[in-house]
C-alpha cells in the first residue's frame, strides 16, 4: 500500500477553508482518481507536540492506493486541474510525501 500525504505547513498569514477542502476539492480528486484511490483521509492539525502550540500543518491529506505506479498513472492525467485548484482553498504551498505502509 502506497500513502500520498500531502501536507499544508501553518504559518502566521495561513489561510485554509477546510470547508472547501473536505466538501469540493477532496470529492473531485476521489472522481478523477476514480477506483485506483483505495482511500481518503483528511486531518485538520490542532496543536502541535507541547500543549498550546500550534500545529506545524493546518491540514494533511492522505490518499492510499495499492501502488506508486497505480498512483502515477491515475494521478498524471488530472494532475493540473487538481494543482490549479489548491488556490480556492488555501495559501499555503503543500509538502508531499509518498511512502509505503509498513505497517
Amino acid at each position: 500500500m502506497i500513502k500520498v500525504s500531502i501536507l499544508y505547513p501553518q504559518r502566521s498569514d495561513t489561510n485554509f477553508n477546510m470547508s472547501y477542502y473536505v466538501d469540493r476539492h477532496m470529492p473531485m480528486v476521489q472522481r478523477r482518481l476514480g477506483s485506483a484511490l483505495k482511500g481518503v483521509l483528511v486531518e485538520q492539525g490542532i496543536c502541535g507536540e507541547k500543549p498550546g502550540s500550534p500545529a506545524p500543518y493546518v491540514a494533511v491529506g492522505h490518499l492510499l492506493f495499492e501502488s506508486l505506479e497505480t498512483y502515477q498513472a491515475s494521478f498524471a492525467p488530472h494532475a493540473k486541474e487538481i494543482v490549479e485548484d489548491i488556490p480556492k482553498y488555501t495559501n499555503s504551498e503543500p509538502l508531499i510525501q509518498i511512502g509505503q505502509v509498513r505497517m
